[in-house]
């Protein structure tokens, strides 16, 4: 059994659905203690975080990820338990094996062997681990950053081990992400008796001709690096669950996910104008999860691409696809990002799974990546 398969079973092991860690993190610090880190826990409220680094001059390359996980569902729906790590046919069965303790465990053998190539590396490694992540993301890395940036510490370049692979490992690199911008809208009406609409207001007919130019609306048309600002309504409600009661209010929630062609304030701006447009009664509320990133170029990205080619034997493409990270929490500092990690086909799905194969080459991948950026 390779290095990086067993620390990937032994991390599968720990039932770190979010925000619990398990134990995970500290499997992970006593591994770096021993080669050298500095590991330092920050916890904010029931979050664990953990950052550790190696070298205290720059540049700073930081492996960035989490430790929980997912619910797993029904269990019966599982061919084998989701935290007894099973392997069948080549693939590692558990939750998170994909999503993303097995590039956790890379992280750390790739940081391994590495560090004993080269204990005078140039420039420092550090880690930034949370365990909320898949959760509100309210404790977590955002409360680690903010840390690091009152204390100046800056990171020059963050590798966020996320499942970014789409049909083969590391096909796929992701370097930016759409932002996220959530709206809760309530739209207040007269509730009364269907018989008499003369004597009530109906929101749910008030709002209808607003909410379909909403999603009519084109709000950009996106760029070489990010598709077109997209509108879901996710949630929709309104009435009391009798056919001949008006209801009284409107509920609606919906999300943008949106390019660097438009801001979240901007977005917010152009829906108000539409819903006053319309004359509607309402209360509303945004909740910004994340602004886009994007690294278009630069040394972290070069490196990426010439490691998968010189392991892998074919090149990377790039994309902004798929949902939020907490690569939006580090972006904004300064630093370059990227997510590299494995295939994404059964992230959150009943029989997660990853490659055995794949875990020893994504190590490889990120030794080799450290080795053109810090030697």
């Amino acid at each position: 059994m390779s290095k990086t398969l067993e620390l990937a079973k032994e991390l599968i092991r720990r039932p770190s659905v979010t925000p619990e860690d398990a134990g995970c993190q500290a499997l992970m610090m006593t591994r770096l203690s021993a080669l050298g880190f500095d590991t330092e826990p920050m916890n904010f409220g029931d979050t664990k975080n953990f950052w550790a680094r190696h070298g205290s001059g720059g540049p700073l390359f930081c492996f960035a990820g989490h430790t929980d996980v997912v619910p797993p569902g029904p269990e019966d729906a599982w061919h084998s338990p989701p935290f007894e790590p099973t392997i069948r046919d080549g693939l590692l069965y558990g939750r998170g094996a994909a999503d993303m303790k097995g590039s956790l465990a890379a992280m750390i053998t790739a940081t391994e062997a590495f560090v004993r190539k080269h204990p005078d590396h140039k420039g420092s490694i550090a880690y930034l681990i949370t365990s909320d992540e898949e959760g509100p993301a309210t404790h977590g890395t955002v409360k680690v950053v903010e840390t690091l940036e009152n204390r100046g510490e800056k990171i020059d370049w963050c590798l966020v081990g996320e499942p970014s692979s789409t049909d083969r490992l590391a096909d796929v690199v992701k370097n930016g992400r759409r932002g996220s911008h959530g709206c809760w809208l309530l739209v207040k009406g007269v509730q009364g008796h269907v018989a008499y609409p003369h004597l009530a207001r109906n929101p749910v007919h008030e709002a209808m001709p607003a909410l379909a130019e909403l999603v009519a609306e084109k709000w950009d048309q996106g760029n070489e690096f990010f598709p077109p600002t997209t509108f879901q309504i996710s949630n929709i409600h309104a009435g009391t669950g009798a056919s001949n009661v008006i209801p009284g209010t409107l509920e609606v929630l919906f999300n943008f996910r949106f390019s660097t062609e438009t801001t979240h304030q901007e977005l917010e701006q152009r829906v108000e104008e539409i819903l006053n447009r319309h004359g509607l009664d309402y209360d509303i509320e945004w909740t910004l999860s994340g602004p886009p990133f994007l690294t278009p170029g630069g040394r972290l990205l070069d490196a990426a691409q010439t490691a998968i080619h010189e392991i892998l034997g074919y090149s990377t493409q790039l994309s902004t696809s798929g949902g939020t990270s907490d690569g939006r929490f580090i972006a904004p500092t300064g630093a370059q990002v990227l997510e590299l990690g494995p295939l994404n086909a059964t992230i959150h799905k009943v029989n997660e799974c990853v490659g055995v194969e794949d875990l020893d080459q994504l190590s490889r991948i990120y030794e080799r990546l450290l080795e053109l950026l810090l030697t």
